[in-house]
């Protein structure tokens, strides 16, 4: 199975996430859990040779954080991407990724919840659990250091498996959805290393990306 992370950088990079050591550190948990991966750090360029992945993984930040709306995006791209949808391709959506690939009509349909400016929000770093809510063998309630995405606007239907407190209330941290013959994961932690040190963590990264790829 070939797994390609598209990895923030240029206008999908930002000051607080640093996308290299994340995505490296979601390198070896994609390796381990029997993929050929990839790292390319032009998101853009990467939706434009998805043609033999199984796995597209998007571990990048807001486009629009400076420049909302700026439309710098070849078509070519968001005809790739569309393509590799609709062709069943299984996606890994990794944290701020639900505020990521604005410029792609399709995205925030296919993930199945988007950062809404102004509404989202998130407690201070630190210390949270998280429940195993969903039908996931082998998964167990855990403990890491991230951040934690509270609500998010929920876009159509998803499966919810896994959940944390919230800033009071249950808030979704990964789920599952589909888009046509498309599998879609979202793992909402993961905003730096510290996340990926969590073997609960890792273990709940490798169970959705072999459920989005079709290798459960």
């Amino acid at each position: 199975m070939r797994a390609l992370i598209a990895s923030g950088a240029g206008r999908y990079g930002d000051p607080w996430h640093p996308f290299a050591g994340t995505s490296e550190r979601l390198a070896a948990v994609l390796r381990e859990a029997g993929f050929d991966v990839e790292i390319d750090d032009d998101v853009d360029a990467a939706m434009r040779r998805l043609g033999d992945v199984d796995l597209l993984a998007v571990n990048a930040g807001d486009p629009w954080r400076d420049d909302p709306g700026d439309g710098g995006v070849d078509p070519a791209s968001v005809a790739g991407f569309d393509a590799a949808l609709r062709r069943g391709i299984g996606v890994l959506a990794l944290h701020s990724a639900v505020s990521s690939l604005r410029d792609y009509p399709a995205w925030g349909a296919a993930i199945g919840a988007l950062w809404l400016p102004g509404v989202s929000h998130h407690p201070p770093h630190g210390r949270t659990r998280i429940d195993i809510v969903g039908d996931a063998d082998r998964l167990r309630d855990f403990e890491l250091d991230d951040e934690r995405y509270c609500r998010l606007q929920p876009i159509g239907q998803r499966t919810i498996i896994a959940q944390h407190g919230g800033d009071g209330r249950p808030e979704p941290a990964a789920w599952t959805t589909r888009r046509g013959d498309a599998r879609i994961a979202v793992d909402a932690l993961g905003h730096d290393d510290r996340s990926y040190d969590s073997p609960g963590h890792r273990a709940l990264i490798a169970h959705l990306a072999r459920w989005a790829a079709r290798a459960d």
